[in-house]
This record gives structure tokens, C-alpha cells and sequence, in this order.
């Protein structure tokens, strides 16, 4: 098969190969995929370059956890209607050598999720690590339904997310941006309020739509906005951060502890199994009656696999995918 892969961590353009590989074979409960468009995410370029120390978990790794595809073979124990279905892809990476750069790739049969098919490939592809934080970070203490749920980064891979799994459970969504000039991107029928946090005073707009505070705060940079969070949380409000810019993060603890809040903080990679899976079924079911879309950024060949990781380290807007050769 073609794939690509890296033997050392390192920048893209030095350690990503490309080139032919062994077709993998997929072991008892397994199904292998024919991957059409394989996801880019933060957390593949971090594994790449051995962010915050990590060394190379195995001698080498086809990178990338997302994908969308066909399942064309099964092994022990999988019912052979899987092959020939369309499928989503999460996890293909997550403890796991071999992930979804790669023509082929092989999962445990439940990560391979049935995707529509009015649903498209591209979507499939970038549900996996963004759509089940998201879910994560909305879900994971309780129906959000008739609360307020402040979403920090609306307009990001997860936030984006985040937010329109928030409206689909029945939550008011409030959301920020960093710069005003974004706050015309944001989807009025998702977010019913928007604030800009280089604005005067965002909390006092936060509170002006929830004087009583919200009831749930979806946090990409905790060390950056945890006074903000503690200035607009609710009584026994949840903060779920899943990013933070500093290491060693401040919080203003005794604020925070006498308004009961708790802070839950999200690792995709060890979310409880039923956790992801509950996600799966729920990210599937949002984007079948259309309450889920993403913004779809830049696209590379796989050949060019060292620029989509690039872009990715970067930053910038949409998702970045790598369509895979027939």
C-alpha cells in the first residue's frame, strides 16, 4: 500500500516518508478500511515532534487518528456485512502504531462507525478527536438541555463542535472569539450570543446575556481565561478544558471552590471506551439531521503530507485533510 510514515520525531519535512508499505491484515475484531481522506489534527503534529518530551512510542508510525473510507476486509469475529460499508474513523492512532495516512488502516471493528451516505467523506474524516472532545466537553456531566453553555474558541475545530452538539442537546449557546473582527463568522442560529474577548470588557457581555452566569464553559485556554471563567460561572458550573497556553496554570481556587465549580479536564486518547462510543453514535446522529457541519480548510495529496502538517502547526482556519490515491 502507499503510506506515510515517520521512523523519528522530528519537523515534517525531515522525518514524514513516502512510500510503499506491507498491506496491513486486520486480527480477531478488527475490520480494515480503504481510507478515502485521512484527518489532520494538533495532536498528530505534536506526536510527530515529540511535543513535551515524548519520545517515538514505537519504531515506526503511520500518523493520524481520523479518516473516512470503506471497510473492505474483517477479521475473526466481525460479520462479513461490514465489508463494503461506508465508515467514519477515530482512534486509528491512539495507542496504536498505524494510523490513517495510509491507503489502508486497521481498527477495532467499534471504531469504525457506519457513515451515511448522504454524509460525506470529508465530514467523516474530521469528526474523530474534535467531535468526541467535543462531545466530551459538553456531555460528560450530564444533558446540557435549558442550561447556559459558554463555548471559549467557538469558531475552532472542537469549539465549533462543541457548540453545535450544545444547541443540538437543547443548551443556549453562548460563544467567544478572540478579535471582533471574527464575530461575523459565527452562526447566529447555533450561537445566540457572541462576544469578542478583545473587547472593553467581555464578562460584563457574557453577564449582560446570563446575569445569573452560565452553567457550563467549553475552555481551549484555561491559563488565559480562567479569571473570565470564574467571573461568569454559575453556581455549581463545569468548566471542561481541553487545551491551556501555560503548562503550570493559575486558577483562583478559593472563588472557584466556594462557587462549587468543577473543572474537568479532557484527554481524548483515555476517554472511558463507552464514552467514545456514545460519542460516535451522537456525532453520527447530530450530522444526519444536519446539525452538525465543519468548516473544511486546506486539502493535500498525500505526496504533500509534510505541508498539511506544516499548516497544521501554523494554525489558521478549517480543517486540514489529506486525501488519500486510489
Amino acid at each position: 500500500m502507499l503510506a506515510s510514515w515517520y521512523d523519528e520525531q522530528g519537523p515534517a519535512a525531515d522525518v514524514l516518508h513516502v512510500g510503499e508499505l506491507p498491506d496491513p491484515r486486520p486480527g480477531p475484531g478488527e475490520v480494515r478500511v480503504r481510507v478515502t481522506v485521512s484527518g489532520v489534527n494538533p495532536g498528530d503534529t505534536k506526536k510527530r515532534h515529540g511535543w513535551l518530551g515524548s519520545s517515538m512510542p514505537y519504531p515506526r508510525v503511520i500518523p493520524h487518528s481520523d479518516a473516512a473510507g470503506v471497510v473492505d476486509a474483517v477479521g475473526d469475529g466481525v460479520g462479513a456485512y461490514r465489508i463494503g460499508q461506508r465508515v467514519w474513523v477515530y482512534g486509528a492512532q491512539s495507542y496504536r502504531a498505524f494510523g490513517t495516512a495510509a491507503q489502508y488502516t486497521v481498527v477495532p471493528d467499534g471504531q469504525a462507525v457506519a457513515l451515511p451516505d448522504h454524509l460525506g467523506d470529508e465530514l467523516g474524516a474530521s469528526l474523530g478527536i474534535p467531535g468526541i472532545t467535543a462531545h466530551r466537553a459538553v456531555f460528560a456531566d450530564g444533558p446540557v438541555d435549558g442550561r447556559l453553555v459558554l463555548v471559549h474558541g467557538v469558531l475552532g475545530g472542537v469549539g465549533s463542535l462543541a457548540a453545535q452538539l450544545a444547541h443540538w442537546g437543547g443548551a443556549t449557546v453562548i460563544g467567544t472569539v478572540r478579535r471582533g473582527g471574527d464575530l461575523d463568522r459565527i452562526d447566529p442560529a447555533v450561537v445566540s450570543h457572541a462576544v469578542a474577548l478583545d473587547a472593553d470588557d467581555p464578562a460584563s457581555a457574557i453577564r449582560a446575556y446570563a446575569p445569573d452566569g452560565v452553567h457550563h464553559i467549553i475552555e481551549v485556554s484555561l491559563s488565559a481565561n480562567a479569571d473570565l471563567d470564574n467571573t461568569v460561572a454559575a453556581l455549581d458550573a463545569v468548566i471542561a478544558a481541553y487545551g491551556t497556553h501555560d503548562d503550570r496554570t493559575e486558577l483562583p481556587f478559593w472563588p472557584l471552590l466556594f462557587n462549587n465549580v468543577t473543572l474537568r479536564l479532557l484527554g481524548s486518547d483515555d476517554f472511558p471506551v463507552k464514552a467514545k462510543q456514545q460519542a460516535a453514535r451522537d456525532l453520527t446522529a447530530a450530522a444526519v439531521v444536519g446539525a452538525l457541519t465543519v468548516d473544511i480548510g486546506d486539502r493535500y495529496g498525500l505526496e504533500d503530507i509534510a505541508k498539511a502538517h506544516e499548516r497544521v502547526d501554523a494554525g489558521g482556519r478549517g480543517r486540514v485533510l489529506v486525501t488519500i490515491p486510489g
